[in-house]
């Protein structure tokens, strides 16, 4: 470790002892934020202040019986290892981890230390978990979706532009999720007339040459699995699929927010609410290995009209009924 790490983690470490002695000499409880995006992405900030309010309303307060301690990975893999390092040397009593990204290093660096994460696609399959009834080790959580619905962006595609016969998947070969969601999609790409080609974007360079290259031929579109790439990059993917008229579909409201077209997929900012009840429940004495991973209570579709009239779109009457939001 160098030499600055090292002093950082020490100063860091100092930080929660001292918080630990005050309020009239109560323990102050430790609780360890990984998040997956950067601190100045608005979508954190959104996130993190939704899982904070709800720890209030459960009682706890940062500074006051709680410290909480965020750091911020911004889709970079070696932060992840980093930072989940920090967690495990620190111990807190509890960890909040923001996707498979934060997670796997979590795990691999600490058994002893709870996690509860949110925006996790099949955490079975991950080896997260023994299942989702009985998670049975140190993590538990909030699963975002399973594989199947890499078949539902595709069939959803189909609909809202029936030319399309060619779709690219932008796929970040980092992040193991993609596998599954990508063999979703081929499964059903056939029946829909379409030929899939995957393109690896794990930075701005690789996301620029891969959807150029693939916009040069006609009858193409885009389905943008989640992924901490795509969430980093995603103004950079909707400029691009908005210069080469290409219709693309994503996981989440707020990527249809910032100008994409159209998303399904899981309300990501209500499973940080959500986390907070675990994280109160883990500091009131239960164990991660009896708290079974929740899935989405719900799935909603959003889409952009302003930006499907730009691609020169009319979308059907039936996605329109659909649509919990309609951005105009």
């Amino acid at each position: 470790m160098r030499r600055r790490e090292f002093v950082s983690l020490l100063g860091v470490a100092a930080t929660w002892p001292l918080a630990a002695s005050a309020q009239h000499g109560k323990r102050s409880r430790r609780i360890g934020v990984l998040m997956n995006l950067a601190a100045d992405d608005p979508e954190s900030q959104t996130r993190l202040t939704a899982f904070v309010q709800s720890l209030q309303q459960l009682g706890w307060t940062d500074g006051h019986n709680i410290s909480i301690e965020t750091r911020w990975a911004a889709a970079d893999a070696d932060r992840f290892r980093k930072y989940a390092a920090e967690f495990a040397a620190l111990a807190p009593d509890v960890i909040l981890a923001s996707g498979s990204s934060s997670v796997g290093p979590l795990l691999q660096a600490t058994r002893a230390v709870p996690i509860v994460f949110v925006n996790v696609p099949h955490p079975v399959g991950a080896g997260f978990v023994h299942s989702l009834a009985r998670p049975g080790g140190n993590a538990t959580g909030f699963s975002v979706f399973e594989y199947g619905i890499g078949s539902k962006w595709a069939e959803l595609l189909k609909e809202i532009a029936p030319n399309v016969t060619r779709a690219a998947v932008l796929r970040d070969p980092s992040f193991a999720a993609g596998i599954g969601l990508l063999a979703a999609m081929q499964a059903v790409a056939p029946s829909l007339g379409m030929e899939l080609t995957p393109i690896d974007v794990r930075d701005p360079r690789e996301i620029e040459h891969g959807i150029t290259e693939f916009a040069r031929l006609a009858n193409g579109g885009l389905i943008v699995p989640a992924s901490p790439s795509q969430g980093a990059h995603r103004e950079l993917i909707i400029a691009l699929a908005a210069r080469h008229r290409l219709p693309a579909v994503y996981p989440f409201r707020y990527m249809v927010s910032d100008g994409g077209l159209i998303s399904y997929g899981p309300d990501i900012t209500d499973q940080y609410r959500r986390a907070a009840d675990y994280v109160d429940r883990i500091l009131k004495g239960e164990k991660p290995a009896e708290l079974p991973v929740q899935e989405p209570v719900k799935y909603e579709l959003a889409l952009n009209l302003k930006t499907a009239k730009a691609l020169g779109l009319d979308l059907p009457a039936t996605v329109l009924a659909r649509a919990e939001e309609v951005i105009e």
